[in-house]
């Protein structure tokens, strides 16, 4: 017999197994947990919106049943290594998970990184952060695994098709994933766990036959008659394939070039842009938490969600958090030499005494310069490269990141010194509002760090920072695709996906959309 319940829980009981149990039974009516009586937790979300946090569950008790599997997912894959060949640019999250799809759909996919596997990344992130050196094909956000596999590693996303989220999640448990990640409402894994999920993720597309070729960048595309036959890479080999999924995510600028010059149509696309700012974590927990000392054992580092609307020159825009990371780091996440970007990460136990979280300005074409105009489609793109640009060069040409002070940056005032932080290049006092945010972007900052404020008292402080550029939150390029087929508009077996094509904000969401452009290109051509 199965029954599921509802309970509303302190942390302790919640997360403590044992405490968990007895909370079960005595809500349930049962003696205790015994070999007869199994009990597991479905959901979980933590209330912190009252003086005392609670933690609201939904648990299963079986009496006299085994419990199921919790997943369907396998790592049993068919083989595929005589299937029709689907090249699949860049192997990020969208791009992994075609390739697993397309395999279980018959086909056989080429996966193309132009950077390295997960484990060789690591010495080129060092090479950032100790000797400032960005190696343009290995970096945080190419190679093995993309973006979200050193950043962060959240897994929520705003998606309604919580069928298609299930799926990926139970993939990523039947790849080694925790098992947690299918009961918490903000589920997570951790930049620290990421890499070996990652590498199981390759093993299983290997294993089914299917091919991926690090340090493999494309660099032109083979056209005939209006349709996409393959690719050419750096070395001049030509691959062919029955169509291309381009998954390249949101900061392979050079794709986007080298669409625009094919006249392979793009589109400009709004994005957002502003900076990160940084807490000790410990504040964060007491405003989130209402506690007056530390959070206690048994309660994650909190995080928060903040929006603002904002007025400047008669036009509205929001102003919000993304990519929050409690306990968490920031990292420097450049691309090319010569710019300096910053992005957020945590690892899996959140246990960084730092929070920070990205706070940027919606950005819309009609904000966009108009100098930049005259790049057309990449008009946004040249803008955020630009800011980025300035960043590097205040700061000192390296990747050291310009910071302020948050209460120095809203009074308009040059920090005299600034805290200790969790980014590891250094901090240079700068007047960001100066040197590298345009106006638009710090008039609309500041007021909404005010808004901020009211809605989190003793956010806006001292001992608070906000640290320069945080641009990369969304691809400023679109590439159109049909909404039914998934195919450019314009350029038959050609499959833009995920974040760098403008479908998808974030690991699952990215995965979900490889996916389904796996499905539409085996439904139409893999026949």
């Amino acid at each position: 017999m199965r029954k599921e319940i509802q309970l509303r829980l302190s942390p302790e009981e919640a997360f403590d197994e044992r405490r968990f149990e007895a909370a079960v039974c005595e809500f349930a009516g049962l003696d205790a947990v015994n070999d007869d009586v199994k009990i597991r937790a479905i959901k979980r979300s933590i209330d912190a919106r009252g003086r005392k946090v609670k933690v609201n569950v939904t648990a299963e008790i079986f009496v006299d049943e085994t419990p199921p599997s919790r997943i369907t997912a396998t790592t049993d894959y068919p083989s595929v290594s005589k299937g029709a060949s689907v090249i699949i640019v860049g192997a990020g999250p969208a791009g992994l998970f075609a390739a697993l799809r397309i395999i279980e759909l018959g086909g056989k996919p080429i996966v193309l990184e132009r950077g390295k596997d997960v484990r060789a990344r690591r010495r080129d992130l060092a090479a950032i952060n100790k000797e400032h050196y960005v190696n343009p094909e290995s970096n945080y956000c190419f190679g093995e695994g993309g973006a979200g596999t050193y950043s962060d590693g959240k897994l929520y996303t705003r998606s309604k098709k919580r069928g298609d989220v299930r799926r990926i999640l139970e993939i990523m448990v039947a790849h080694g994933a925790r098992e947690d990640i299918l009961v918490d409402a903000h589920p997570h894994i951790g930049t620290n766990k990421l890499p070996l999920l990652v590498s199981k993720l390759r093993e299983s597309i290997l294993q089914a036959g299917g091919e991926i070729l690090f340090d493999t960048k494309v660099t032109d595309f083979i056209l005939e008659n209006g349709e996409m036959t393959g690719v050419v890479t750096a070395d001049g080999e030509r691959i062919l394939g029955i169509g291309v999924i381009l998954a390249t995510g949101h900061s392979a600028r050079d794709i986007f070039h080298l669409l625009h010059q094919k006249s392979i149509l793009v589109e400009a696309k709004p994005f957002a842009l502003g900076v990160r700012v940084e807490h000790d974590q410990q504040l964060i927990d007491q405003i989130q938490y209402h506690c007056s000392t530390e959070r206690g054992a048994y309660l994650p580092a909190s995080s928060y969600a903040l929006v603002q609307q904002t007025e400047y020159e008669g036009k509205q825009r929001g102003v919000f958090s993304f990519c929050m990371c409690p306990g968490g780091f920031i990292v420097p996440a450049a691309t090319s030499p010569g710019e300096l970007v910053v992005n957020g990460m945590s690892p899996s136990r959140r246990d960084s005494k730092y929070a920070n979280s990205g706070i940027v300005v919606a950005v819309e074409l009609e904000d966009i310069p108009s100098q930049y105009q005259i790049h057309g489609p990449l008009s946004a793109m040249m803008f955020q490269a630009d800011v980025e640009k300035a960043a590097w060069k205040s700061a000192g040409s390296t990747q050291v990141a310009p910071a302020q002070r948050l209460t120095d940056f809203v009074n308009g005032k040059v920090s005299q010194s600034l805290l200790d932080t969790s980014y590891q290049p250094g901090l240079a006092a700068v007047n960001l509002a100066e040197e590298v945010l345009p106006p638009f972007i710090s008039a609309r900052l500041r007021q909404a760090f005010k808004g901020f404020e009211r809605k989190m008292k003793g956010y806006l402080t001292s001992k608070a920072q906000i640290v320069g550029v945080e641009s990369r939150t969304s691809s400023p390029v679109r590439v159109p695709r049909d909404r039914q087929s998934f195919e450019h508009t314009e350029v038959s077996r050609l499959y833009p996906c995920g974040e760098g094509a403008g479908y998808a904000g974030g690991i699952v969401s990215a995965a979900m959309d490889g996916e389904r452009c796996a499905e539409k290109l085996m439904e139409k051509y893999g026949k």
